[in-house]
């Protein structure tokens, strides 16, 4: 369990330093809005911990660079989501293929039985986590199974970071 730290500490970093010359805020809204493609506006400026005026500063300065497109809701004008555009996948693409070369390069020294092993323990922790898990908008009030559990937070069994996934997409 110690490691585990660590471990997202390297790849967090790794991503960050290869985030293509955003800002963190900005990276982080393009994470986001890859893992969960309805995203709106107030769920992302909460998850970034801004205002809902500055989030949409943000937005609008990612849809100027031609990383972000707004898409109208049907049933409703007012609500828009966000969405990747092919050059925001591209910089997502890049920071997770310079990401990969740099682990790589940290478990290449290992002797290959130690590679085989660190293998093998990935996908038997892929198996113990994978699902198809999408966070909740709310975690703090998210729904309850019959045993009074919060349904879809991690620890319970309901969600995949092995192998890049989250909920069905990569992560990294």
């Amino acid at each position: 369990m110690d490691v585990m730290p660590q471990v997202t500490w390297f790849l967090r970093g790794t991503m960050r330093h290869h985030r293509g010359g955003l800002s963190l805020p900005q990276f982080r809204t393009l994470v986001r809005v890859r893992r969960q493609p309805t995203i709106n506006l107030s769920v992302l400026a909460e998850h970034l911990g801004v205002s809902l005026p500055s989030a949409s500063r943000m937005v609008a300065g990612l849809v100027d660079k031609g990383l972000l497109q707004r898409k109208g809701r049907s049933g409703d004008r007012r609500q828009m989501s966000l969405a990747l555009t092919a050059r925001g996948e591209a910089v997502l693409g890049a920071a997770r293929r310079a990401t990969q070369q740099c682990l790589e390069s940290q478990i290449s020294p290992l002797e290959a039985r130690q590679r085989k092993t660190v293998m093998e323990a990935m996908g038997i922790l892929k198996r113990c986590f994978a699902s198809e898990w999408i966070p909740p908008e709310n975690p703090q009030n998210g729904e309850h199974d019959s045993n009074g559990n919060t349904k879809n937070l991690p620890g319970n069994g309901k969600h995949s970071l092995v192998n890049g996934k989250h909920g069905g997409k990569e992560i990294l």
